[in-house]
């Protein structure tokens, strides 16, 4: 994780629909296919489910999984609240949900425009100094923010990791939060790096009626990557996976991993089989014309400042 001594499989586990769209029994058995494949990353969030996705963690860690195993991530504050109040609150409850004294990882979970930076970051330092936490980051918080809470929060407790959205429809992170990592040492955990689920190939030829495009809670999650220049992205990733013999999704997947920075790719699956589409990613590598290809077709626009 960055320049941290806290190692991370290349593939996290996400667990927002834990305890909503995926029960105990089907959680089990991701966690142990997760295990298995060479994972150890569980990334969750107070708020995934109300807390319902970590109680489901607390099931396991109380009897089919051991607690060494795995690297907790969770995250607070997704309500656009980073009071310090809110943050070791929500820390609290997550701990109790999970039974476990610690949590590996702490992330903010967004920017919060009423609370200064200098008290979220002392709420990140208190979480890693009363041992509550062995480590803090940021989730959606621009370059600049990320930087400033860097060096509000101090060495002594010091930001490990930036969450961010990063996929092949979503490369905006590579204007200023890539190159603001870089300098501070942090490591990215890239969420939803099958952009939404669009680049397994689903919605290729319409919406299926068990997907998330379908659902009434999801829907306007997935909807903007569904057409626009994310379908160009879409139908690449596809030709690249029929010529390979490989899924969609792998090759999205791969095509991340490849990218220096990432410390993790966090996949979330609602079932087993999902996720067992996913695990084989890793031991996959693209060729260089594909990944070339697949660089130039999901390009950002990258402008003033950033180039000059």
């Amino acid at each position: 994780m960055g320049v941290t001594g806290l190692r991370v499989s290349e593939l996290g586990l996400g667990t927002m629909t834990w305890g909503r769209e995926t029960d105990d029994l089907d959680a089990a058995e991701q966690v142990r296919d997760f295990l298995d494949a060479g994972g150890n990353l569980i990334d969750t969030a107070a708020s995934y489910g109300d807390g319902e996705a970590e109680s489901v963690i607390g099931t396991l860690l109380g009897g089919k999984v051991s607690r060494g195993e795995v690297v907790l991530a969770t995250k607070a504050g997704t309500r656009r609240d980073a009071s310090r109040r809110t943050l070791l609150d929500a820390l609290d409850a997550s701990l109790r949900r999970m039974g476990t004294d610690h949590v590996d990882l702490f992330l903010v979970a967004c920017p919060d425009g009423a609370t200064p930076l200098a008290e979220t970051a002392s709420a990140l330092r208190l979480a890693v100094t009363s041992g509550k936490a062995r480590y803090a980051g940021v989730c959606n918080h621009p370059g600049w923010a990320t930087a400033r809470l860097a060096s509000l929060v101090g060495d002594d407790a010091g930001l490990a990791a930036v969450s961010c959205e990063y996929s092949l429809v979503q490369r905006g992170v590579e204007r200023e939060i890539l190159p603001a990592a870089h300098e501070l040492g942090l490591g990215l955990l890239a969420w939803s790096p099958l952009g939404r689920g669009v680049l397994t190939g689903k919605y290729r030829h319409g919406t299926p009626a068990d997907s998330r495009a379908a659902s009434s809670h999801m829907a306007g999650f997935v909807q903007p990557y569904l057409e626009g220049p994310a379908s160009s992205v879409v139908d690449a990733v596809g030709i690249a996976a029929d010529g390979l013999g490989r899924s969609p999704a792998e090759v999205a997947l791969s095509w991340l991993l490849e990218r220096e920075q990432v410390a993790s790719a966090i996949v979330g699956a609602r079932t087993p089989a999902q996720l067992r589409t996913t695990l084989a990613a890793t031991e996959l590598a693209l060729p260089a014309e594909v990944l070339s290809a697949l660089d130039d077709v999901s390009a950002p626009p990258v402008g003033y400042p950033e180039r000059w």
